[in-house]
This record gives C-alpha cells, sequence and structure tokens, in this order.
C-alpha cells in the first residue's frame, strides 16, 4: 500500500512545492526591495528570476510548475472583484477629474495597443505572439481575461505585462525628468497608465496623492480594456 500511496500523494506534495516557492520568493523579494529600493530588485523581477533559475537547475518544465501554482492565478478572479473597492473608495475623485481621467485613459490606452501592434507586424511575429502583446499595458488580472476574449495566450500576456510593469517603473523617473508633468493628478496618471502595478507602486514613492491616482487609474484602464475586448478582438481578427 505504501507504494501505490506515496505514488498517488507524489503529485501533491510538487504542487504544494511549487506553490509554497512561489509564495516564498516573493516575500523574500519584498523583503529585498523595502531594505534596497532598487528597479532591478522589485519583486515583480527577483521573484520570477529565482523561480527560473530553480527550474532550469531542477530540469522542470513550465506545465509541471503551473500545475503546482494554477490555484494562485484563479484567484486573479477575486483580485479583480476587489478592484471595485478603489473605485467607490475614490469616486469623489473620479467625479471631479472624469473628464480628464476619461482621455488619459482612452489616449493610453489606444497609443499602448498602437504601438504593441505596429512593433509586433515590424518584427514580424505571429498572430499568437502579437495578441498576446496588445493588452501588456494593463494590470494582469484583466490583461489575461482580455488575451484570451481576443485569441492570445493569457500566460505569454502575463509575462509582457510583468516585463511593462519593472520597464515602465525603471524609466518612469527619467521619462518624468523630461516631461512638462507638474501636478500629481498627471504624474500618477501616467504611471498608472504605463505601468500598471509596477507603476502604482512607484508612484506611492513619489507621494501619497500620486500614488492613488496611479492606482484609481490602472484599476479603471483594466476595467475599460475588459469591456472593450469584444470590439478590439473583432478589429484584430
Amino acid at each position: 500500500m505504501t507504494g501505490p500511496f506515496l505514488s498517488a500523494l507524489e503529485p501533491w506534495l510538487a504542487a504544494a512545492g511549487w506553490s509554497a516557492l512561489t509564495i516564498a520568493f516573493y516575500l523574500l523579494a519584498r523583503r529585498i526591495y523595502r531594505r534596497w529600493p532598487r528597479w532591478w530588485l522589485m519583486p515583480l523581477a527577483v521573484a520570477p528570476a529565482l523561480l527560473i533559475v530553480v527550474v532550469l537547475l531542477l530540469h522542470q518544465s513550465y506545465g509541471a510548475y503551473i500545475h503546482g501554482t494554477g490555484w494562485l492565478v484563479m484567484m486573479l478572479g477575486p483580485v479583480t472583484v476587489a478592484f471595485a473597492v478603489p473605485i467607490y473608495e475614490q469616486r469623489g475623485l473620479i467625479r471631479s477629474h472624469w473628464p480628464v481621467l476619461a482621455v488619459g485613459m482612452g489616449v493610453g490606452s489606444a497609443t499602448a495597443i498602437a504601438v504593441s501592434w505596429g512593433m509586433a507586424s515590424l518584427l514580424g511575429l505571429d498572430d499568437t505572439l502579437r495578441l498576446s502583446l496588445l493588452p501588456r499595458s494593463i494590470s494582469t488580472p484583466f490583461a489575461m481575461e482580455v488575451s484570451a476574449d481576443i485569441g492570445g495566450v493569457p500566460d505569454l500576456t502575463a509575462l509582457f505585462v510583468v516585463m511593462t510593469g519593472v520597464l515602465g517603473a525603471a524609466l518612469g523617473d527619467v521619462i518624468l525628468a523630461w516631461l512638462p508633468l507638474r501636478s500629481a493628478l498627471s504624474r500618477g496618471a501616467f504611471l498608472g497608465v504605463g505601468a500598471h502595478g509596477a507603476g502604482t507602486a512607484r508612484a506611492h514613492q513619489i507621494g501619497q496623492t500620486e500614488g492613488t491616482i496611479a492606482g484609481l487609474v490602472m484599476v479603471l484602464v483594466g476595467l475599460l480594456n475588459v469591456l472593450l475586448a469584444p470590439a478590439l478582438a473583432w478589429m484584430v481578427n
């Protein structure tokens, strides 16, 4: 009985191990970033890098890893619902600045999609990669939903989202130094639209108002893209 029982239990132990390792690496990366707040030490960059090293050392496949951590991806659904909280809390801010926010979100989303499509076409990427790239500038829960709706690969989209966030947060300070963005509203919206979650974290480091605006815009841009996903799918297919 022992042999068959252990054989049946082994996949569950492996799944628990990958989940525990993912969470542990993320918590470790957060501690490192709090100690040394540098863009290349952001948890979104450090935790995946550590996981890649372990996967390669153990000669494991992506399929084995995602089999053990799929429940973490499923948690993105409840996270998406929870985004309603900051929208409700900042409803007064939305009422006061909704024309500016609406224009900024529309232009920012359209620019990100157009640049992604143009660069993918210029580099000759296939349709799967091109469609997976389109939602790269919105936060992961929304981006994966949009990617699935338009025919992309949600897992690839999640990777592109992380890369966009890390690079956007890294280059945000440089771009802000060049652009004439003086108000907290404009700086926060810039980081929230351009670098979603990572940009929002950087905006909170700049100021409380910037962080609040960035988080709000990040959520609203995600909702906007999810609502417009059917139209986007019709345009690109």
